[in-house]
């Protein structure tokens, strides 16, 4: 009861500055264009008419300013809808400014005051300035604006496929997190339809010109003929009274008018940028101090002409000398040397570190990794792992990123692990890499490549050819991307060589905080750690998932009393996890699609299945196990160019010893046994491996 009692009423003052504050901040534009209607119909005195016209100026004053300081146009999303709202508001002025003007013959004191201080009283001279206002505005502000908006939606609308792939690829490669590209196409939705919203609110301002046009002649005509037939006015009074306030309520609308039509231009116009339109024009304009000199040499030899006035020529052209003179010895001036820092002792023990990952890049391509040249190569590599901690469920140690100028070309990058290179390629920076689909697809000028994660055929592109491309059919990629992509995958194949006892010591550690007893009973009881990393690392190198730790102790714990085999234990664990791994292979349609091997194929490993202190093994000639190789690569390739990902199902005896035997012909196989298909999933085979030339399919 006190706590209701406690509650503010409405009635109350505060609850009445809550209610005032909420209708005020949601409902400001509608009662805006409630009162706009209203004007349309209800007569305004002089001061009221006064303050709006006022408002107008300063409203349209402000809406310039605000497109200054934008660093994008969606910042300023609302502007199709502000523009009507502001056009409203201003042919809502003219029809109450007519009203006043033909009804009392006086129409307040802004308009009086533009009618005879702005044009001198002399209403010519304010006819001639108002049709030049409207020439600018119409012919040149308001058409090259619209045609502006036209082209940046057609362009925009086309070039949303190439974006959202682009988004799609940086997601795949952990550059960026689901929420991070959820609002990336978000903001490319609300690109286009902001620039579709603004060509069609070009119109707005052209008919606002036309009605300013058409109420200036009826005005004067109405005005006319009311002071002579109602008033008793002879012809030159009455053309005199009624053109000054006619041409001043013109004017005095059409100025804020003017300010709204450059406001737009400057919108459409603007591209995003790290800073606002005033810094970016000193920064350009005025960044070239041998322009600013020839500049001012042009003044200076201009003013010297006959007949021109020397002295303003001669100052503009000394001060532009100056102030490239200025910039000048700015851009010339050293930078100042960073303080000395006190030289600690030297640490022998740093030169026996061996770092567990690097990448060495080219001297050609440290501007990737350099922050100052807009390159986030650090940033991606974190994000890379973190990515790989979510689908593997280890932790990648730290990457380190460094220059090697001893790499045989200046655009390669290496990856290194503990020390030995186990990939890398190169790079084309300021170009993209197009990656060819799975169709038809026009041929590109450029340089073939490779993509060097997965080896597709791709092309080498320069920038101006990135849009042909994306609608070509082609995937197109940045330099940045390539290489993170590529780490990634390089990271999933080493993975099992990645995970170390100490890593394996910090996950056992972890999951003993939430399921101690877990870990109690399996570690050191049942196996040792050593053992533990063994059926990880076994799992790894399946590309299985460890996350999910807690049900992988368990396996082990089960199946630990009977055996230490860490393949057979190894395949204990894949059994618990079948429901994961059946789920992480099937596609959206519901099926799992596979290879399978021919009954004879089956048979002669089941009879070279043997048995060593390695584990077990496929013991074949070689040129049999070459054939296989070559037989079970035919249908991998088959199903990829299809769109399926390569799996091959076979018997659960052969499942761990037929993976190391094809590693090689096929690196990224995935190899299923039929055990490990949970209940209820459709499973279609694709093809069947025969050793034989011939490889049908079914």
């Amino acid at each position: 009861m006190a706590t209701i009692l406690s509650k503010p009423s409405i009635l109350s003052k505060e609850g009445l500055t809550r209610l005032g504050r909420s209708i005020f901040s949601e409902g400001a534009a509608a009662i805006a264009a409630v009162s706009i209607i209203l004007m349309l119909v209800v007569p305004l005195p002089t001061w009221g008419l006064d303050i709006l016209l006022a408002l107008n100026i300063t409203l349209a004053l402000g809406v310039l300013m605000m497109t200054f300081y934008i660093k994008k146009s969606l910042e300023f999303s609302s502007f199709p809808s502000l523009l009507l709202l502001v056009t409203l508001f201003r042919l809502a002025l003219n029809v109450s400014a007519t009203r006043l003007i033909l009804g009392t013959g006086h129409a307040g004191s802004v308009i009086a005051a533009f009618g005879t201080f702005v044009i001198g009283g002399n209403f010519v001279v304010g006819i001639v300035v108002f049709i030049v206002l409207v020439v600018i505005q119409f012919v040149v502000i308001t058409s090259g604006s619209g045609r502006v908006a036209e082209v940046a939606a057609r362009f925009t609308l086309d070039a949303m496929p190439g974006k959202q792939m682009a988004i799609d690829a940086e997601l795949n490669s952990g550059a960026i997190d689901e929420v991070t590209a959820r609002q990336r196409r978000q903001d490319v939705s609300r690109e286009a339809d902001f620039y579709g919203a603004m060509d069609g609110a070009s119109k707005f301002v052209r008919g606002d010109a036309i009605a300013s046009v058409v109420m200036i002649v009826i005005n004067i005509l109405g005005g006319f003929g009311i002071g002579i037939l109602q008033r008793g006015m002879d012809i030159t009074a009455a053309i005199q009274s009624y053109t000054i306030l006619t041409v001043g309520e013109g004017i005095v609308t059409q100025i804020p008018a003017l300010l709204i039509s450059a406001a737009s231009g400057l919108l459409v116009t603007r591209t995003a940028s790290e800073s606002n339109l005033s810094k970016e024009l000193s920064q350009q304009v005025m960044a070239h101090p041998h322009a600013l000199y020839i500049s001012s040499g042009a003044l200076f030899f201009l003013g010297m002409a006959p007949g021109l006035p020397k002295i303003p020529f001669a100052l503009l052209a000394g001060a532009v000398a100056f102030y490239g003179y200025r910039l000048q010895v700015k851009r010339d001036a050293p930078p100042p040397a960073p303080p000395a820092a006190p030289k600690a002792p030297e640490n022998l023990n740093d030169l026996l570190t061996v770092d567990p990952l690097e990448i060495e890049l080219g001297y050609a391509l440290l501007c990737l990794a350099d922050p100052k040249q807009g390159g986030d190569l650090l940033d991606r590599v974190t994000a890379a792992r973190r990515q790989i901690a979510t689908e593997l469920g280890m932790i990648v140690p730290p990457i380190r990123v460094r220059d090697n100028l001893r790499l045989r070309v200046g655009n390669q990058y290496v990856f290194r692990m503990r020390g030995q290179e186990i990939g890398g390629s190169e790079l084309m920076p300021g170009q993209f890499l197009a990656l060819e689909g799975g169709g038809e697809v026009q041929p590109l000028p450029g340089t073939p490549t490779q993509d060097p994660a997965f080896g597709v055929p791709a092309v080498w592109i320069a920038a101006n050819q990135r849009k042909m491309a994306e609608v070509s059919g082609y995937t197109v990629v940045d330099p940045i991307n390539i290489l993170v992509t590529h780490l990634m995958e390089q990271l999933r194949r080493h993975a099992s060589e990645i995970l170390s006892r100490q890593d394996v010591q910090s996950l056992v550690d972890n999951v003993r905080r939430s399921s101690p007893a877990v870990v109690d009973e399996l570690v050191p009881g049942l196996m040792s750690l050593g053992q533990v990393q063994k059926v990880l690392q076994i799992l790894l190198r399946d590309r299985v998932s460890i996350r999910d730790l807690t049900s992988i102790l368990e396996a082990l714990s089960d199946a630990a009393a009977s055996t230490r085999d860490p393949e057979v234990l190894a395949e204990h664990v894949r059994f618990r996890l079948s429901r994961q791994l059946t789920h992480q292979y099937v596609e959206a349609d519901g099926r799992l699609y596979c290879m399978t091997l021919h009954p004879t194929v089956e048979q002669t490993l089941m009879d070279n299945l043997r048995r060593n202190d390695v584990g077990t093994q496929i013991t074949l000639d070689p040129i049999t196990q070459q054939r296989l190789g070559s037989a079970i690569r035919r249908q991998a390739e088959r199903m990829a160019a299809a769109g399926h990902l390569p799996l091959l199902m076979c018997a659960p005896r052969l499942r761990s010893a037929i993976r190391p035997l094809i590693e090689r012909s096929v690196p990224t196989l995935i190899v299923l046994s039929y055990a490990e298909i949970t209940a209820g999933i459709a499973v279609e085979s694709l093809g069947m491996v025969m050793l034989s030339d011939e490889n049908p399919t079914v």
